[in-house]
């Protein structure tokens, strides 16, 4: 496993435990992984962002800390307007990988719809005679619809289950 791999697992782990928001000193971060506290930036930046479902506040200095609040939805039909809104009308395979991830990890999809999904946006699907600007508007097209596909069996087994309560 890779340092980044295994610092973002580890954020991750304690976040599952402490709620949905912790706080971090970077430094000691940093000596716990026995690396430089820019190896602890680079996995912030890049894994903790908006487009996987997370915010950071920080504060530098003697006292500084690192906050990562993990983004919550109402349901998951609001977390599917917001994904849907955040695909505008093109995504790169990264970004669209990245909210399909960010799916599963929140058990909105399930295992097998996350793998689908990935496997028709991926390179492979769309390597066809197109400019990168054409795959990405039919990447969004494609993700937008397996998108409202989700949020409709959502919605139903929501509705049987308030059903059956009554």
């Amino acid at each position: 496993m890779r340092l980044s791999d295994a610092i973002e697992q580890f954020i991750k782990t304690m976040m599952v435990e402490d709620a949905h928001q912790i706080e971090l000193k970077r430094n000691e971060l940093a000596e716990y992984f026995r690396c430089a506290p820019s190896q602890i930036n680079y996995v912030l930046a890049t894994r903790f962002t908006p487009e996987h479902g997370y915010v950071i506040e920080s504060r530098r200095g003697g006292g500084g800390y690192i906050r990562i609040f993990r983004i919550e939805h109402d349901n998951s039909r609001q977390l599917l307007y917001t994904l849907n809104e955040r695909i505008g009308d093109t995504i790169d395979e990264h970004a669209a990988t990245n909210l399909i991830e960010q799916l599963y990890e929140r058990e909105i999809a399930t295992r097998s719809e996350a793998l689908l999904m990935q496997s028709a946006i991926s390179h492979q699907a769309l390597s066809l005679p197109l400019p990168a600007e054409m795959k990405g508007a039919l990447r969004a097209k494609i993700l937008k619809s397996m998108l409202m596909q989700i949020a409709c069996k959502n919605h139903q087994s929501t509705e049987e289950a308030n059903h059956a309560l009554r």
